[in-house]
């Protein structure tokens, strides 16, 4: 399986369940002032047409005052802004709950995002790590 050096995603084990992780991420972007555009059952709409996935849930969130000076410098980096996080259950018994993101470096190196702006875009690291693995 390729890394994240390969693929830019970043994939770390949460300490909680699926709808706990979305909760402390939620609580912790709105205390950051942060906003959540979208949050996407992808496993309740799989569940809703007939069809099971373990619980899989995706946070699109962001700040126009932090992104809209990263989309400027580098106008298709809005093919991945807002900022993204996966939060899944593995498939099978006791599956592991994986929290994704896009690391900030290849987000960088994919849109030729200038140096002084990829700070915006790595915060995603510090947000997940605050959240999963919290006591």
């Amino acid at each position: 399986m390729a890394g994240p050096e390969e693929t830019g995603i970043v994939q770390v084990r949460s300490r909680f369940p699926v709808a706990e992780t979305v909760d402390r991420l939620r609580a912790v972007l709105d205390a950051k002032g942060i906003t959540l555009f979208a949050l996407i059952d992808h496993s309740g709409e799989a569940a809703r047409v007939g069809m099971a996935m373990p619980e899989t849930k995706l946070l699109v969130f962001g700040s126009p005052k932090a992104g809209t000076p990263v989309m400027l410098a580098a106008p298709t980096s809005a093919l991945d802004l807002p900022l993204k996080i996966l939060v899944r259950e593995e498939a099978g018994p006791g599956g592991r709950v994986l929290v994704a993101y896009n690391a900030a470096a290849w987000l960088a190196a994919r849109h030729g995002i200038p140096g002084e702006l990829v700070p915006v875009l790595a915060g995603v690291e510090g947000l997940v790590a605050q959240v999963a693995a919290a006591s």
